[in-house]
């Protein structure tokens, strides 16, 4: 998939994990940094790839991803799987922690959204006709569904044409079915 589609599935994720769970109030500062950390979580699985697009919008971020790939295999391989999403996350966790002390945030609500953002990714990704080490280092790929002759071309037409809309259109309906809420959300729960 494109970085674009696994930002929107990304964020998707995100809104309908806020609206089908109960509401948990938080500040501004909060809500910002974990709408940032899911859109980083969305592409991170990535940056196993040197021209992956978090790369290009970071100042020499080319380079530092020349230098990380042989580090992280090729592309979709630790990052896309269960090992790697656990290691991500108990890092992430005690990077946050860390954290905690600097940024006035909660960090256990940013570290979901990354986290949300991260797991759509590998989703999203298993759908296409490569599908995803999730077993790394086992050196079989699991793909929804398993014939790779019914996934999708990642960037191709299907993509384009059916997911990406379909997916606006999805995050569209879940902002309407639940406006209410979404509007509780934003009145009630997002404290300035």
């Amino acid at each position: 998939m494109t970085g674009r589609t696994h930002d929107l599935i990304g964020f998707t994720a995100l809104t309908a994990f806020v609206l089908y769970q109960p509401l948990q109030e938080m500040s501004l500062a909060t809500g910002i940094v974990a709408f940032s950390a899911n859109f980083a979580g969305a592409l991170s699985p990535d940056l196993d790839e040197p021209t992956a697009s978090a790369w290009k919008k970071i100042r020499g971020g080319s380079t530092f991803g020349k230098l990380l790939a042989p580090i992280l295999g090729s592309h979709r391989m630790i990052s896309h799987s269960l090992l790697g999403t656990l290691l991500v996350g108990y890092l992430l966790k005690l990077l946050l922690e860390a954290m905690s002390g600097v940024l006035l945030v909660d960090m256990t609500i940013v570290w979901w959204a990354f986290m949300i953002g991260y797991i759509s990714h590998l989703i999203s990704d298993a759908v296409t006709k490569e599908g995803i080490p999730l077993f790394f280092p086992i050196p079989i790929n699991i793909g929804i569904p398993p014939f790779s002759s019914l996934r999708i071309k990642s960037g191709g037409l299907i993509e384009k044409s059916i997911i990406f809309p379909g997916f606006i259109i999805f995050e569209g309906y879940l902002i309407y079915a639940n406006y209410e809420k979404v509007l509780e959300f934003f009145t009630e729960y997002v404290k300035r």
